[in-house]
C-alpha cells in the first residue's frame, strides 16, 4: 500500500512539475519574443480570449507597450508560486526593469490542446520591504 501511495505522489509531482516547466517556457518564449520587437510571436502565445480582445497584434503591443513596458527587455526575471484557482493556474513573475524598480506580474495560464497560452497579467502589490 505504502509503494501505491509513494508511486502517486511521485506521479502528482512529476505532472506538476511538467505543468510549470510548460508555462514557464510559454512566458519565457513570449518575453523573448518582445526583447527581439516581435510582437506578431508575442500574440501567438496569447489566449484566443486575449487574442479576440485585441483583434491584432498592432494593438496587443499598444497595451503592451503602455501597460507593461517592464516586460519587453527586463534586466532581471524571477519566477515565482504557481497556484491554482478555478481551473486556471496563476504564475508570479518577479520583474526587474531597466531602471531597477521592481514589479510583481501574475499571469494567468491555461492549457488549450494541450499547449499553455496566457490569459491575463495582473499587478501584484509589493510589501515595503520589496
Amino acid at each position: 500500500m505504502r509503494l501505491v501511495f509513494a508511486s502517486i505522489l511521485i506521479w502528482f509531482a512529476t505532472l506538476a512539475m511538467a505543468q510549470q516547466d510548460g508555462i514557464r517556457a510559454t512566458i519565457d518564449a513570449q518575453i523573448t519574443a518582445f526583447e527581439r520587437g516581435d510582437f506578431g510571436q508575442a500574440f501567438e502565445y496569447a489566449s484566443p480570449y486575449i487574442q479576440t480582445m485585441f483583434g491584432s497584434s498592432d494593438q496587443f503591443e499598444t497595451m503592451v507597450r503602455s501597460g507593461y513596458p517592464m516586460v519587453l527587455a527586463p534586466a532581471d526575471v524571477r519566477y515565482f508560486d504557481l497556484t491554482e484557482e478555478q481551473g486556471a493556474y496563476w504564475q508570479k513573475v518577479l520583474f526587474e526593469d531597466q531602471a531597477g524598480a521592481t514589479h510583481l506580474l501574475e499571469y494567468q495560464m491555461i492549457q488549450i490542446a494541450g499547449t499553455w497560452r496566457i490569459n491575463g497579467v495582473r499587478f501584484v502589490p509589493l510589501g515595503p520591504s520589496a
